[in-house]
């Protein structure tokens, strides 16, 4: 995640605001959510009436409106099928992706995503929506002054359609949005590692932030250079998180204790002690465990020591680790400098030792794990929002629009996802459509919809020098560079050869803020539109492809076929030809099928040539001994 100065070239120095702003950091959460603030000195978190600063991840509906929160919990005994937990986990997901959950998760009957309430189907930005009202109207209690924008925190993994449905809850909570920020990156600004003064006199810090919550475990490896936070590689694992020692806890008394559970009622009860013994042995190293405060006649008067609980759970702290190290192998790294624990779950010693043992140093956890992720995005609204001077001032900037290039067909390719943080550098590889190709045009677009002509040109330049080969067997790799001060270098380099070029454009600063909204209602509005006319451009290049390589093909072993064959052929390329002027996408592959099955003898007869002519001059007995016939 890149934490920048951006300004526009010439432009005047913003003025010192006179009056403080008020910015919020936002840590949505799969499990709870929080809200904090910043105000130049001091760090609060807010809290509820009851000196709660967690705020469940809960709603639950009913015909007559909704609670949030602790008062959404008090309904899930009687009236668990709507209370919707974890929405969190299907933002920006469709209802194809999530069929393997759906006999845990009761969808509302629609083609939308949406869950099963009483008061009716309700979507992940809308359930996202009312927790983030929720933690605001308890912000808005607690301040004078109105919010003048928020700070959100999402997974590093999180994709760039996660990401505009946790904008888009924010838009329907009345909240703007100034930033989504990482949560691994927002743990390290709370720390304070984007410190000026840290990083002169430490220089770069790789570091790692292990987040283990009450659900999910997340992995992330970071570098700090020169300002910027970049994310070397993520993992993790969504089935693990701190519920799961509770359950492995509870587990256990079931099994040594021979005990009876008949209600679900009995589990939770069974589950809420578990994990006040596992919060007890975070301070304690014996505890005292009375079964029969959960399970009537189960025995009393038990003692349970922090080694104990530790050896049981070594299963799931070395999932952990696992996801730890195939991190760090992804991320190319071998040591690092700082080491930060996120989630509640880490306060257990047993995390502490091995992460410390693994990484090889202390980790940080002075700062309360469950709030280190909302005070970092609070830190970093409070820059947002135009708190600081000129001279402090950190900025995050972002790809308004996907950049891509134009592909066969007149397609676009989207290389950088639109809202993708700067500094930021993506690769493809493509590949030449004709045989003999010697060089390519490349040209650079900047937009959303599936055509290059609803897109916004950039650039075009030329690649030239590739071996010639047959179609597909060329490696063009297209890299996008998009630098600190928005400045795009897009180049081409044919990986046999090195021959490289590139183009220098500025995409940033291209487009007014309107006439991104206008390129984005579009790629909206014509969504279904755009996508049926990808499917066209596709099928059409498939069958164009298909008739090149037949002709191709002919050129070299026409000889293999009778007239009558051939001519059979070369009528068969010419009728799927017409049949791409005027059908559809489906119609089309229907033909490119046929087309295909009628070049079969002719494939096969080239393959028998292809084998004598590689097995020319050798002898039945060089084969068997080669072989060991």
């Amino acid at each position: 995640m890149a934490l920048l100065h951006i300004a526009e070239p010439g432009a005047a120095a913003p003025a010192v605001p006179t009056q403080r702003k008020i910015g919020l950091g936002i840590d949505l959460g799969t499990t709870n959510s929080l809200i904090a603030h910043f105000d130049g000195a001091e760090l609060t978190v807010f809290t509820d009436s009851q000196g709660r600063s967690a705020l469940p991840s809960v709603v639950h509906y009913s015909s007559s409106g909704h609670t949030v929160g602790f008062d959404a919990l008090e309904h899930e005994a009687a009236d668990q099928a709507d209370n919707v937990a974890s929405a969190k986990r299907y933002l920006g997901r469709s209802r194809e992706e999530l069929e393997e959950v759906s006999h845990v998760v009761h969808f509302a009957d629609s083609k939308r995503l949406a869950f099963a309430t009483s008061g009716g189907a309700k979507t992940p930005v809308e359930v996202s929506a009312d927790i983030l009202t929720a933690l605001s109207s308890r912000a808005r209690d607690l301040l004078d002054d109105p919010i003048d924008g928020v700070v959100i925190t999402v997974p590093a993994y999180f994709d760039d359609a996660q990401r505009q449905a946790t904008r888009q809850a924010a838009e329907f909570a009345g909240l703007r949005v100034m930033r989504l920020l990482n949560e691994p990156t927002a743990a390290a600004v709370a720390y304070g590692l984007d410190d000026s003064s840290m990083i002169a006199a430490q220089g770069n810090r790789t570091i790692a932030v292990y987040d283990l919550g009450g659900g999910t475990f997340d992995i992330s490896i970071l570098r700090l250079h020169e300002g910027v936070f970049e994310v070397l590689a993520t993992g993790g694992d969504s089935g693990l998180g701190g519920d799961d020692f509770d359950a492995c806890l509870a587990d256990f008394w079931v099994s040594k204790y021979q005990l009876v559970i008949t209600e679900r009622s009995a589990r939770r009860r069974l589950l809420a002690l578990a994990r006040r013994i596992k919060e007890a042995l975070t301070t304690q190293e014996r505890v005292e465990v009375d079964l029969s405060d959960a399970i009537v006649g189960a025995p009393s008067g038990l003692q349970l020591d922090r080694d104990e609980f530790t050896a049981l759970c070594a299963d799931l702290v070395n999932r952990s680790l696992e996801a730890c190290r195939q991190c760090l192998v992804d991320a190319g790294v071998k040591a690092l400098d700082d080491v930060i624990l996120v989630g509640g779950s880490t306060r257990m010693p047993m995390i502490h030792t091995v992460v410390g043992s693994l990484f090889g140093k202390p980790p940080l956890c002075s700062i309360d794990p469950d709030q280190v992720v909302a005070m970092g995005a609070a830190r970093q609204a409070d820059v947002l929002v135009g708190n600081r001077s000129d001279e402090d001032v950190l900025l995050l900037d972002v790809t308004p629009l996907s950049l891509g290039v134009e592909t066969y067909g007149g397609l676009v390719e989207r290389i950088v996802p639109r809202n993708t943080t700067i500094p930021v550098t993506r690769a493809q590889e493509f590949t030449t459509a004709r045989d003999g190709q010697t060089g390519l045009e490349i040209h650079a677009v900047q937009g959303e919809r599936e055509q290059v002509q609803h897109c916004r040109s950039l650039a075009r330049f030329e690649l030239k020098g590739i071996p010639p080969m047959v179609a597909g067997a060329a490696r063009i790799r297209v890299t996008f560079q998009v630098d600190a001060d928005g400045l795009l270098e897009v180049s081409a380099q044919e990986e046999t050869t090195g021959t490289r070029a590139h183009v220098v454009v500025k995409p940033s600063f291209g487009l007014h803020e309107d006439q991104v909204a206008d390129m984005l209602r579009a790629s909206y509005e014509y969504a279904a539109e755009d996508m049926q006319a990808r499917q066209l451009a596709e099928a059409r290049v498939d069958a164009q492809q298909l008739v090149d390589s037949v002709s191709s093909a002919l050129e070299v072993d026409g000889d293999l076929l009778t007239d009558d064959e051939r001519s059979t052929l070369e009528q068969a390329m010419s009728q799927l030809l017409e049949t791409t002027e005027n059908s559809s996408a489906d119609d089309i592959r229907s033909a490119v099928q046929l087309a295909a099955k009628a070049t079969e003898c002719f494939a096969e007869r080239r393959m028998d040539r292809s084998i004598q002519a590689a097995l020319g001059g050798v002898s039945v007995e060089a084969l068997d001994k080669e072989f060991k016939l």
